[in-house]
């Protein structure tokens, strides 16, 4: 395919561009996709407005880079492909699919032990020039990419919603959940309320989930928490132990990317607990480490991607258990990226926001 396509381009920190670029060209092995829909990530609002994980200080060198079309969070019909594609990933062209966020190098030690949402280069959609991301009409699947079939009869910004919620399961499965535990999700945005719900899928004792607006902890009951609390009326911590004898919550799972919620967990876990941390924060968060040590001997795990999650995401998706009319909340027209983003920001009024090419919203 030639021509040109309306594209967002990011030229740094608050300088991101609404463009005409050529339409891209799938090499061998490899396959171009037609844009249905994309979210717009948090983590892709933190680094629009410079957060150092992505753009560096001092102590870090720049991980994303310029000149690169946004966007890791997408669905999209196969527009073209070749044998060698169709067949590895068993897609023709029409076909609706998803792609994992990471796109690996498959050498590094990481990726051929198989924790390849480790993988050392780290290349992601959306943040490096070699992979381009979807806030476009078009983008070219790489032969390496992790690509999935997804449900056709769904609207596609409930399908692109495959990859917070993938990223909600692998924090999940990190935190071990047992039948009688009390699990704590805090905060109640796209991923903390996929996360409610696989956690709801575990059959813990109870799931509290926790949040400052009363309209999002609405949704996490319908997401299948059993208790919700709202933190600006509530002091958590005292509900919490009320709740379970004075013990603390067994699992408490980070959400929320608010440096005050960390130490909210590390103070609301019972002793022996595991607190699970999934958000990207912009800046670095301090705590008191002798709580994890010497007071409580927690068991403290990182969460990133979704590592083999994919597949049950869709499913989840496609079972209709979820209220995704509510959960994807705004549709937008690529041109309006801008507004795309200040929503994210706003998230008194919005929940998940996607922007969908060529459509008149």
């Amino acid at each position: 395919m030639t021509g040109t396509m309306q594209a967002v381009v990011v030229h740094g920190p608050e300088d991101y561009r609404l463009e005409q670029i050529p339409v891209p060209e799938a090499g061998p092995g490899e396959a171009l996709l037609r844009v249905e829909a994309v979210g717009i990530c948090a983590s892709d609002l933190k680094c629009y407005h410079g957060a150092a994980k992505f753009w560096g200080d001092e102590n870090r060198p720049a991980w994303t880079e310029t000149g690169v079309v946004p966007g890791h969070e997408f669905t999209g019909r196969i527009e073209a492909i070749d044998e060698e594609a169709a067949a590895r990933w068993g897609v023709q062209v029409g076909d609706r699919v998803v792609a994992e966020q990471i796109v690996p190098c498959w050498e590094c030690r990481y990726c051929t032990r198989g924790d390849y949402h480790m993988c050392q280069p780290h290349d992601m959609f959306g943040f490096k020039r070699r992979t381009p991301g979807a806030m476009a009409e078009y983008l070219v699947l790489p032969k390496e990419a992790l690509v999935h079939k997804a449900p056709s009869h769904l609207p596609p910004w409930q399908v692109a919603y495959a990859e917070p919620l993938s990223c909600a399961l692998h924090a999940v499965e990190r935190a071990g959940i047992r039948f009688d535990d009390t699990v704590v999700v805090a905060g109640c945005g796209p991923i903390g309320l996929g996360m409610i719900a696989g956690a709801a899928a575990k059959f813990p004792q109870r799931i509290i989930a926790l949040d400052a607006l009363p309209q999002k902890l609405e949704l996490a009951k319908k997401c299948g928490a059993d208790v919700t609390l709202n933190i600006t009326e509530v002091d958590v911590v005292e509900e919490v132990k009320k709740l379970t004898g004075g013990y603390g919550a067994d699992v408490y799972i980070e959400g929320t990317g608010h440096p005050s919620a960390v130490a909210q967990g590390l103070n609301l876990l019972r002793k022996l607990g595991t607190f699970v941390e999934y958000s990207v924060f912009k800046d670095p968060v301090s705590v008191d480490w002798s709580i994890i040590s010497d007071d409580k001997e927690l068991n403290v795990l990182g969460a990133h991607l979704g590592q083999n999650t994919w597949p049950a995401a869709l499913k989840l998706i496609e079972s209709g258990r979820l209220p995704l009319e509510e959960i994807c909340s705004h549709q937008l027209p690529l041109s309006e990226f801008q507004r795309g983003l200040d929503l994210v920001a706003d998230s008194a009024n919005s929940v998940k926001v996607s922007l969908v090419p060529d459509r008149a919203v």
